[in-house]
């Protein structure tokens, strides 16, 4: 705090700043402590569901909360850096990112918090291709594409001749794995001349404003746009299923269902503000589930979840593998052990 004096002489100048000093000492109070930060970084498909958590959070604790969402590969390797306390992951952490993590000492708990549906979406005027077959996927989205499926005719002979535009998120992205690895065989494995986009957003955007255009993409994201997109009904042998709550949670609609994780480092949850987000978050994560438009795992999954907390069982569960095909209830039963 500065205090100016007022225009006078130079006694009364000095006369004044005196008094002034001696009122600012005598009432100076300890400088005020920095609210504890929780830092959390990865997936964008789980960066909704970990930012509403944050913000309900915070509303009655003294503590920031700072979420950023940079995609599961990119938010897994700062994680096992030691630069947050939390990564969000829309696939299991795999066998590299667990050596770096150990690298670093970094040990984690790996904490499964809802189920979720890849989504293929198509703009709602298109009327041709509402069911599809992961051959039909694959057909678009496989290396050989490139250069040589450019319309939707050359997908099916059924489908006009009208350019076909893709739209899909980066290598960095768990649903880029996920869905490439179901499609392609190996995750990354793609053509590459589509539309890269980090930001599901504008995948939504990209898609909602072209008629040829299809993607791919969070099913909360697509339910929360639903009037501007149009989900595909996937046909993997059994019939066509259209993603939702009920056909994830009743394992028909595969095999593009998935469980979404955070993992959090034993040295975060040696920081009390970091150990009570964590224990809020499962405490409610049915209720935040819902609100935000995620599949929730079953009452008794988050029970053995959060024991597996309070036990800080460290390590992941799944092998540095992908949980491709995995049921809700088979992840309350991996989770488990």
């Amino acid at each position: 705090m500065s205090v100016k004096s007022p225009k006078t002489s130079t006694v009364g100048s000095f006369v004044f700043l005196l008094a002034a000093v001696l009122v600012l000492s005598g009432c100076q109070t300890e400088p005020e402590q920095a609210a504890p930060l929780v830092e959390i970084d990865g997936s964008e498909t789980v960066f909704p569901l970990l930012d509403n958590a944050a913000k309900e959070f915070q509303t009655s604790r003294k503590v920031r909360v700072v979420v950023s969402g940079v995609g599961t590969g990119r938010g897994l390797k700062r994680f096992c850096r030691g630069e947050t306390d939390l990564a969000m992951a829309s696939r299991p952490i795999e066998s590299r990112e667990m050596v770096a993590c150990q690298a670093k000492g970094i040990n984690f708990l790996e904490l499964p918090i809802a189920y979720d549906a890849i989504t293929v979406v198509i703009n709602p005027g298109n009327t041709w291709a509402t069911q599809l077959k992961l051959v039909d996927l694959n057909k678009m989205w496989a290396p050989a594409a490139q250069g040589k499926i450019l319309s939707w005719k050359d997908v099916r002979a059924d489908f006009p001749a009208a350019p076909l535009r893709i739209f899909a998120a980066t290598a960095s992205s768990g649903t880029y794995d996920y869905f490439t690895k179901v499609i392609n065989g190996k995750a990354k494995l793609a053509r590459n001349d589509v539309t890269v986009i980090e930001d599901d957003n504008a995948i939504i955007k990209g898609v909602s404003a072209d008629e040829n255009a299809i993607g791919f993409l969070g099913y909360a994201y697509y339910a929360a746009n639903n009037t501007k997109l149009k989900a595909v009904a996937i046909d993997s042998g059994k019939g066509a299923t259209l993603p939702s709550i009920s056909t994830v949670s009743n394992s028909t609609y595969t095999p593009f269902s998935r469980p979404l994780f955070i993992y959090v480092s034993s040295k975060s949850l040696a920081k009390p503000k970091v150990k009570e987000f964590v224990n809020y978050y499962l405490t409610n994560a049915n209720k935040l589930a819902i609100a935000k438009k995620y599949i929730p795992l079953p009452a008794t999954a988050y029970t053995r979840i959060q024991a597996r907390a309070n036990a800080q069982k460290f390590g992941s569960e799944f092998g540095g593998k992908a949980a491709i095909g995995l049921k809700i209830q088979d992840v309350t039963e991996k989770i488990a052990k």
